[in-house]
């Protein structure tokens, strides 16, 4: 499956901020939204996911939820997103059936390892750096660490690998030189929400690398 390599992951306090921030994301050419709202009860999420699908008759757009699979299953979105800490990736597959995405996060080569291992049909590896945008951070990366990591794999044996966790603009080409396939943003894109350029400007240094070895 060919996957968008900038995926939104939504983020806000109540419904109506991450409707709103999930909107202004679209409009501005995102194509993969990550619907997140830790801290949330389920009913919140349901209805937040469900506001979000109804989305689909005006935009087209891949949907994934965070953690949520009962809820992924039971709205019918497009996937799923898994923590370290959250159900078991085998367990998610059998209660989703093998044509949903799933993807999981990974902080180290052991984690890619087990994600590989589990049949993850990608990777969210990070943090690039802190980020605000989670309360419980994995020990940060830095481009250094992605590289030790990212040489311990075969690209071929490797299903696409997001960066996530405070990534900039200026991390993208570096990132994508170390071979990782696109990124994970949040707050970044909600902070530039006026350049209605942004997201075409982060698509273009998404793909560049792609183009660039082509030739």
């Amino acid at each position: 499956m060919h996957y968008s390599r900038l995926q939104y992951i939504s983020s806000g306090q109540t419904i109506e901020e991450q409707q709103l921030h999930i909107v202004s994301a679209l409009d501005q050419g995102v194509s993969w939204i990550q619907v997140r709202m830790k801290n949330a009860d389920e009913d919140a999420v349901r209805t937040l996911i469900r506001k979000v699908v109804a989305l689909k008759q005006a935009y087209a757009f891949t949907l994934i939820v965070n953690d949520h699979a009962h809820l992924a299953r039971e709205v019918g979105v497009d996937g799923l997103h898994l923590g370290l800490t959250d159900m078991p990736l085998a367990e998610a597959r059998a209660l989703l059936g093998p044509d949903k995405i799933i993807g999981g996060t990974a902080n180290s080569a052991t984690d890619v390892q087990q994600r590989i291992t589990e049949g993850c049909d990608y990777i969210g590896l990070g943090p690039l750096r802190h980020t605000d945008s989670k309360e419980k951070l994995s020990p940060i990366l830095g481009l250094e660490g992605y590289r030790s990591i990212m040489e311990r794999f075969d690209a071929t044996s490797l299903p696409p690998v997001f960066a996530i966790g405070g990534v900039k603009d200026s991390d993208i080409k570096p990132l994508r030189q170390l071979g990782l396939y696109g990124v994970a943003l949040s707050k970044h894109i909600q902070d530039h929400f006026e350049n209605k350029q942004h997201v075409e400007q982060l698509n273009t240094l998404l793909y560049e690398h792609e183009i660039n070895h082509c030739r």
